[in-house]
């Protein structure tokens, strides 16, 4: 099984009990910038306790997943996950949280086609945004270089007014600005493919 055939099921059995979801994490900063390998997808859900039960229900072996641990993320809006064990593929499943950009976030969600697959998506503006966030909560290099290719990726269309709304309640206004000068000075200048 490929990470995006394992994906796909995922995706399948969260719409099969209705639980809203979308694909964010590395995945999304792969897909608006530049592809990396990853090992873990993160999926934000937005479940019920009634359709969490009725998807942990889906999964027996070759899938872990533990009940518990599920159950407990739901009460604490955190995150649990579901592990293939043929292949290792990894699934983080993060319950979304009840904080205004959280909310907006999940809301801009859009479908995109995916390995072939029509998937909800986290947007670029929302990827750059939470990228910056989880580097303040574990700094990496890689969450930074992600958020950074996603900007030069998609910067003639970038939202650069909703970017500077969420930045400072998030704590990472500056992280923001100093990737907007970075990502901004690796645009071609104006007029150079002209003549291409």
């Amino acid at each position: 099984m490929t990470q995006q055939e394992f994906l796909v099921q995922i995706a399948q059995r969260l719409e099969s009990v209705g639980i809203p979801f979308m694909v964010a994490g590395s995945v999304a900063s792969s897909f608006h910038g530049q592809p990396r390998a990853t090992n873990d997808i993160d999926l934000v859900i937005d479940p019920t306790p009634a359709q969490l039960d009725q998807f942990l229900a889906l999964f027996a072996d070759p899938y872990y997943v533990s009940p518990e641990a599920a159950r407990e993320a739901l009460k604490q809006y955190s995150m649990f996950n579901i592990i293939e064990f043929t292949a290792g593929w990894k699934v983080d499943l993060i319950i979304r949280k009840q904080r205004p950009f959280s909310i907006e976030e999940f809301r801009r969600r859009k479908a995109v086609l995916l390995q072939g697959h029509s998937l909800p998506i986290a947007s670029p503006e929302d990827t750059i945004l939470s990228k910056l966030e989880w580097n303040q909560i574990t700094p990496s290099e890689r969450q930074l270089h992600d958020a950074l290719n996603v900007a030069m990726g998609q910067w003639p269309t970038l939202d650069l007014a909703y970017l500077r709304k969420w930045a400072p309640p998030l704590g990472v206004a500056d992280q923001l600005e100093e990737l907007l000068d970075t990502a901004e000075a690796q645009q071609p200048a104006h007029g150079e493919n002209d003549n291409v």
